[in-house]
């Protein structure tokens, strides 16, 4: 069958329809994607505005439109940090439920980390051994460790780079003080859960997955994503601490102008350059594996999961 799965995210809406059924690998037939920067429409008391919410129910309904042209038979919609941390999210999900019909599904960070998990796991298989996993969205970063399908330890942090690039990193380039003190946070954030992991023992093979991570691989040397979902790529800690201070001296434009940087990420690259370091060095992770698959992925794997069980 084809399903569809419409993720409202902090940086972007996104549409992926795959034709799949259960015990199959999902094989990708569409994707349909529009910059929302929900996280950025937040106003002084954290709600998402008039604004925001039309430009979103716009964006749902285009997305619609897609999966119907696309013979799309099972939708799930669901919502991550920008909806969930909204201070009127249940109105704004009531809004986009009248206007579209569309029942978003917010998920819960934890519940972003363990379905960011499976979607690992399934793609590297049990041989890799004990995983950990590291997400970078527009609102949060994910951390998830285990051996099986479900991970044994799961936290969702409010370090995404969109977030922290609009409240931390005014400037274009940014002050050297703002930096400083951005890295300093993140590795405090990040600090006080790193026992919570440790106490499980060293992983085996160490991942990350999201747009972020997969930018900062292609600037440091990966091979480009048109050289298809089965290349290996890697980001080492080494070249991640020499980018760092050269991506604080860019400017937003000279940024757009690296391997791999979209336009609509350039800005918060350098946000994710400090969430990414501060992760890898607090975690002691030298290497880390980039995985194509992610919470997206996820999503449709556990929905299969309950096909296969009906």
């Amino acid at each position: 069958m084809r399903l569809g799965v419409l993720d409202v995210g902090s940086n972007t809406v996104h549409l992926l329809v795959v034709d799949a059924h259960p015990g199959a690998c999902p094989l990708p037939a569409h994707s349909h994607k529009a910059d929302l920067r929900l996280a950025q429409l937040l106003d002084d008391d954290g709600a998402i505005g008039t604004e925001g919410v039309d430009k979103l129910i716009a964006v749902v309904e285009d997305a619609l439109r897609a999966a119907e042209d696309k013979g799309v038979e099972d939708l799930v919609p669901f919502a991550t940090s920008a909806v969930r941390e909204a201070t009127n999210a249940d109105d704004v999900l009531a809004r986009v439920r009248d206007a579209t019909g569309v029942r978003l599904q917010v998920l819960s960070g934890a519940e972003e980390a363990r379905l960011t998990f499976l979607a690992v796991r399934r793609w590297f298989g049990w041989s890799a051994g004990k995983l950990l996993v590291l997400d970078i969205g527009g609102g949060s970063l994910e951390i998830a460790y285990g051996m099986d399908e479900e991970p044994d330890a799961a936290v969702s942090l409010p370090l995404g780079a969109g977030r922290l690039t609009a409240a931390r990193l005014p400037g274009d380039p940014p002050d050297p003080e703002d930096v400083r003190a951005l890295r300093r946070h993140v590795r405090t954030e990040i600090a006080r859960t790193v026992g919570e992991f440790s106490r499980l023992g060293a992983p085996d093979h160490v991942v990350a997955t999201s747009k972020t991570f997969k930018q900062l691989a292609r600037i440091a040397g990966a091979a480009r994503s048109a050289e298809g979902l089965y290349v290996q790529r890697e980001l080492k800690r080494e070249s991640l601490e020499a980018w760092v201070p050269r991506l604080s001296g860019m400017t937003t434009a000279q940024r757009c102008e690296l391997p791999g940087v979209s336009e609509g990420r350039a800005a918060q690259i350098l946000a994710g350059a400090l969430v990414a370091e501060g992760a890898m060095d607090l975690f002691g992770v030298e290497s880390l594996e980039i995985c194509p698959w992610a919470l997206r992925e996820g999503v449709i794997l556990r929905r299969l999961d309950h096909m296969g069980g009906d």
